[in-house]
């Protein structure tokens, strides 16, 4: 009786200690840390509940910090935007499991309400706001596409997709890059003072991700959990606080239509 009983109390402090340590979740910062844990603190939550292991939410300052982190391999699982997948994907090797339900992501451009602006070549020789160098469709699809236009403006980063709206708001830029779903979730009174100028072409959506180091068994009850959220009415209000409409598997290969663009900004990081 005395070998049962213990045997059965290591059991139950075997898996006590599997479920022990915090699985960091970390998200791209295109909004402030308080926007994104007031969001996605409660989808965390929830994913805890329903798979057994704790997430923790994880972000960092700004988009070049948190790629430094990705790159590091500081979260065990992440929500990056596509081109970032494309570049973790091969370094240190993270691996999609999840995206947007029936979604191509759509980079705009804001200008103020009442702003004359019809075009975009009335952008040429203006300084526009960006939220990074590597913001896929905030920032890289739409540079490019005023370059392809002949139209030169000088970027300038200011950190998050809500720093550019806010500032577009206040003046202090003609126009700047962000993506829909931001845009939609941003504050109201920021908002409502501005209007969408241009939309990008669509593409796969952000990605959610794997660390390669994370168990297998782990990985599994958290990709299970995320994708139970399609399936109750509190799993669609919480994506609803997202702008999700659900969340569907994915793979590797559904991100090849980014990888077509052959996007060089953070290869770099790479040969490090």
């Amino acid at each position: 009786m005395k070998v049962i009983l213990l045997s059965f109390l290591l059991s139950i402090t075997l898996v006590s200690h599997a479920h022990a340590r915090d699985i960091t979740f970390g998200i791209v910062p295109q909004q402030s840390a308080i926007t994104l844990a007031n969001n996605w603190g409660p989808i965390l939550k929830y994913v805890s509940q329903q798979s057994g292991y704790n997430l923790v939410f994880r972000t960092a300052k700004d988009i070049p910090e948190f790629e430094g982190r990705v790159l590091t391999g500081e979260y065990d699982v992440a929500y990056m935007n596509p081109y970032h997948y494309t570049v973790f994907h091969q370094k240190p090797g993270y691996q999609a499991f999840a995206k947007q339900k029936d979604k191509r992501i759509h980079g705009i451009l804001v200008v103020k309400k009442d702003a004359s602006i019809s075009s975009l070549e009335a952008l040429d020789g203006k300084r526009l706001a960006f939220p990074s160098p590597a913001a896929f469709a905030a920032s890289v699809v739409p540079r490019a596409a005023l370059k392809n236009q002949g139209i030169n403006i000088t970027p300038q980063y200011v950190s998050s997709h809500d720093s550019v709206y806010l500032n577009v708001a206040r003046d202090f830029f003609i126009a700047g890059g962000g993506i829909e779903r931001t845009f939609n979730n941003t504050d109201p009174e920021v908002s409502k003072q501005l209007r969408v100028l241009w939309k990008t072409p669509g593409y796969t959506p952000h990605a959610f991700a794997f660390h390669p180091d994370l168990d297998p068994q782990v990985a599994n009850a958290i990709k299970a959990a995320f994708l139970s959220l399609n399936n109750s009415e509190k799993g669609q209000t919480l994506l609803g606080n997202i702008s999700f409409k659900g969340i569907e598997p994915a793979q590797n290969e559904d991100w090849d239509d980014v990888r077509a663009l052959n996007i060089t900004l953070l290869q770099h990081l790479l040969s490090d």
